[in-house]
């Protein structure tokens, strides 16, 4: 049985059911991306028939910056992330995430992409 979903994980005797096999190599997931401060580095990511899906980004050291008043500044240089709403410990790593603040020549930048799978970094000032 593969419909999880549709019923509930015990038999109404308390048994489990026994799963009727194993996930196959293209069902499974991809190690996460954790994009880090550093020389500009990304790839695209291949599926099923060669397909692009997207881009991975691993490591930048710039990010597009949206003032406050919707006026964009260019890119600016990253100097170190100073706080991570997703993980703390990605902090003293300086990885980044959705939401991450980082430290910038202009000020303290709110990363507002996903970097791991938009393949850019775009932020706002804080």
């Amino acid at each position: 049985m593969g419909y999880s979903q549709r019923r509930a994980r015990l038999k109404p005797s308390g048994a489990r059911y026994k799963k009727d096999r194993k996930k196959k190599l293209f069902e499974q997931g991809r190690t996460p991306v954790l994009t880090r401060i550093g020389e500009h580095h990304a790839t695209p990511v291949r599926t099923l028939g060669g397909n692009i899906k997207k881009i991975k980004l691993y490591e930048e050291q710039v990010v597009n910056v949206l003032g406050k008043d919707n006026k964009s500044m260019g890119n600016v240089k990253i100097k170190t992330v100073v706080g991570n709403p997703a993980n703390s410990n990605f902090v003293r790593r300086n990885i980044m995430t959705k939401g991450t603040i980082v430290e910038t020549e202009k000020g303290k930048v709110r990363i507002t992409s996903r970097p791991s799978q938009h393949g850019v970094l775009n932020g706002v000032l804080v």
